[in-house]
């Protein structure tokens, strides 16, 4: 199998012979995670949950694991899941990777197709499938969504949307997912939507939509063909609790429980008891979110950029995407994500990633930096 390099051994190649200027502490706006501490309820609850080491973990996961997570998508999207319709999974990362290959295993030439530029598991699960790839290429021209013909969806067996997006930060609305739900049904494909950042949003009246509620809204309310994913790293600054879940299609999650029971992938007992209590609690993510706004807030007013919907991404226009990285790095000590990076056939280049995860003194210092050198 070949396997691409990640992104970030990409860049470290990139600047590998660049001495940066010293004037400037390192400050690195690469990676998508929170540099926020964990909320102190949730130390707290994975230090008293200790005991329950002595339990192997079980892959279906807790009850009230499951319970807690069902709540907060009843209460964030109004949807209401079954105890069958939701598996909580090793953060998302492992689910993104193990389910294509689940999915796609009794295919003789499997299709895979998902948004371009992406999140590199994606493309890691097509290669450990075996599996052929369409590219759904997210273009300034066609407002950075989701876009393919019926000629290419009748070869898919398999669609990963990611909306909110990471990297552009572009966003679908529900009636726009709900178009992609009815195509999965007239081409029986399986649709994922990866919602990692749907809880980091700056408008309580244009919050982002879920792919479970553009299912209903379609007249497709059991979900068939439709699955969700999401995680709690993003959302309570706790990536190291890797939380997530896969919800939707309880035919199809039926027999990927049975797959997981033997990939042994099953996150530890405290772990699940924390995370029950993080994604029982709002009052810290709405904490986290003001961050962000304020974060985002700087930057339209210091390097004029508009403010996204969702994500914590800058998605940036420049005219040389490695230079502009590079001589970031040598003239500011600043470190951002070429676009190229993230994509393939060209999609992604004349962009840089920005991720603004830092606290509000930091992310001022170092956007008056950026903006320093876009000047010139």
């Amino acid at each position: 199998m070949n396997f691409e390099k990640y992104p970030f051994e990409k860049l470290a190649e990139l600047l590998a012979d660049i001495v940066p200027n010293e004037e400037y502490a390192l400050s690195a706006l690469t990676i998508g995670e929170p540099k926020f501490e964990t909320p102190e309820f949730i130390q707290n609850t994975l230090k008293e949950s200790t005991s329950t080491l002595q339990k192997y973990p079980a892959s279906a996961g807790l009850p009230e694991l499951k319970k807690a997570m069902i709540n907060f998508v009843d209460t964030r999207f109004n949807v209401s899941l079954q105890m069958d319709q939701i598996i909580p999974t090793f953060g998302t990362r492992e689910a993104l990777f193990n389910f294509p290959q689940f999915a796609l295993f009794d295919k003789k030439d499997p299709t895979i197709a998902f948004t371009n530029p992406f999140y590199q598991i994606y493309e890691g699960a097509a290669i450990a499938s075996r599996a052929e790839v369409i590219y759904i290429n997210l273009t300034k021209e066609n407002n950075f969504k989701a876009v393919l013909s019926d000629e290419e969806l009748k070869k898919c067996d398999l669609v990963i949307l990611n909306f909110p997006n990471n990297p552009t930060s572009a966003e679908m609305t529900k009636d726009e997912l709900s178009v992609w739900v009815k195509k999965a049904l007239e081409f029986d494909f399986i649709l994922i939507n990866d919602e990692c950042y749907s809880e980091i949003y700056f408008d309580e009246n244009d919050k982002p939509a879920s792919l479970l509620e553009a299912s209903i809204d379609a007249g497709n309310p059991e979900f068939k063909n439709v699955l969700v994913m999401n995680s709690i790293s993003k959302r309570s600054s706790a990536p190291g609790l890797r939380s997530g879940f896969v919800a939707g299609d309880s035919k199809i999650l039926k027999d990927y429980m049975k797959y997981r029971t033997y990939v042994g992938c099953a996150s530890p007992v405290p772990l699940q008891v924390t995370a029950a209590a993080a994604w029982n609690d709002q009052e810290h993510v709405d904490y986290f979110r003001s961050v962000y706004k304020k974060n985002f807030q700087l930057a339209k007013e210091i390097l004029g950029v508009e403010t996204p919907q969702a994500t914590f991404y800058i998605w940036l226009e420049v005219e040389d995407e490695l230079e502009f990285t590079r001589e970031l790095y040598r003239q500011k000590h600043v470190k951002v994500l070429p676009g190229s990076f993230l994509g393939r056939d060209e999609q992604g280049k004349g962009y840089v990633r920005i991720a603004l995860v830092e606290n509000e003194e930091k992310t001022k210092e170092v956007l008056t930096r950026l903006k320093d050198f876009i000047d010139g």
